[in-house]
């Protein structure tokens, strides 16, 4: 069966294929989870919440574009939602340095460590990273989704990198003390 008569059948609500389309997108799906998530169990809760958004509003997909982009989305849109009712995008200053580029020896920082420090950012500086470094939002889309300010999103970008820059060059043994 192909894609679009998977998805037919889905907008019918045939469990069936809700079950067929779930194990075809969950890998992907659990994946784009874990980088907005702040561990592996919020990650599996966010999943199982945003397939389930995916069939209630599988019917507004039109077979236009990508539909692993739109449940992406989706997907995406829900685990934001959340962090939004609990309060996580607070205001703080837009007023921010910029932060220079780290240089990392690829043998010594391997992807876990990399995950793992990204995962490990405050939620709200973790969400505008991911969005814009990782899934290519601009500021202004972010600050849309976010319901915060372009200078928001830009402020929490740098505090974002600021925080994996001295984490990386701590793990690299030339950390310079950072003035606070």
């Amino acid at each position: 069966m192909g894609l679009d008569q998977l998805i037919q059948e889905c907008q019918q609500n045939s469990i069936r294929a809700q079950e067929q389309l779930y194990k075809l997108l969950a890998p992907k799906m659990f994946a784009a989870c874990l980088k907005y998530s702040r561990n592996r169990a919020d990650a599996e809760d966010n999943l199982q919440d945003g397939f389930l958004l995916i069939f209630q509003k599988i019917g507004q997909f039109q077979f236009k574009g990508s539909f692993e982009g739109w449940a992406k989305r989706v997907m995406i849109n829900n685990v934001l939602q959340k962090y939004r009712s609990e309060g996580v995008f607070e205001l703080v200053s837009e007023n921010m340095p910029d932060v220079a580029d780290v240089e990392i020896e690829h043998d010594t920082i391997s992807m876990e460590y990399l995950v793992g420090i990204i995962q490990e950012l405050p939620d709200r500086y973790r969400m505008v990273f991911n969005l814009y470094v990782i899934d290519g939002y601009s500021h202004k889309e972010i600050a849309e989704m976010l319901s915060i300010t372009d200078g928001t999103s830009k402020s929490n970008l740098a505090r974002a990198r600021m925080i994996l820059k001295e984490k990386i060059e701590a793990l690299q043994g030339n950390s310079i003390p950072s003035a606070k």
